[in-house]
């Protein structure tokens, strides 16, 4: 464990969010998600894990890292399937998260998510039982410390 850094975060995971660079994306999934799968086809090519929700596994992950500034929908989530509209309960209550850094998700359909899943850096599987608690988070500029 260190001291500054949620404890949620595994060393694995720690040394991801490290290599990420700008423009780099992280799944985070929920339990129903093809981590495993998807993952294989990703940069660092295995699933890792979070023994969280999709929410707190959000709140951790963000403690980390900014998100992108450069580029429009820096967060995905996934469209629920025959009601596009509709936001799912975890994306809702990421809200709050996502607001306070002037964000608001963008929903991709359910097979565009999973193709872009393929493209991102890496995955981590959440412990999330809800549907739909699966977010795309591309990684911004952390700038330097002014002197």
């Amino acid at each position: 464990m260190l001291k500054g850094i949620d404890p949620l975060i595994s060393p694995d995971l720690l040394r991801v969010l490290a290599q990420m660079g700008h423009g780099d994306e992280l799944v985070i999934a929920d339990a129903n998600f093809p981590a495993v799968s998807v993952a294989r086809q990703t940069v660092y090519g295995a699933a890792l894990r979070i023994d969280c929700d999709a929410v707190r596994a959000l709140r951790a992950v963000l403690s980390l890292i900014p998100l992108d500034r450069h580029e429009p929908d820096p967060v995905l989530t996934m469209q629920v399937v025959g009601d596009a509209a509709a936001m799912p309960e975890v994306v809702a209550e990421a809200l709050p998260l996502l607001t306070a850094q002037d964000v608001t998700p963008a929903a991709l359909e359910r097979f565009d998510f999973y193709r872009r899943a393929r493209a991102a850096f890496a995955v981590l599987r959440s412990a999330e039982p809800r549907p739909y608690g699966n977010f795309i988070l591309r990684k911004g500029v952390i700038a330097p410390d002014p002197a």
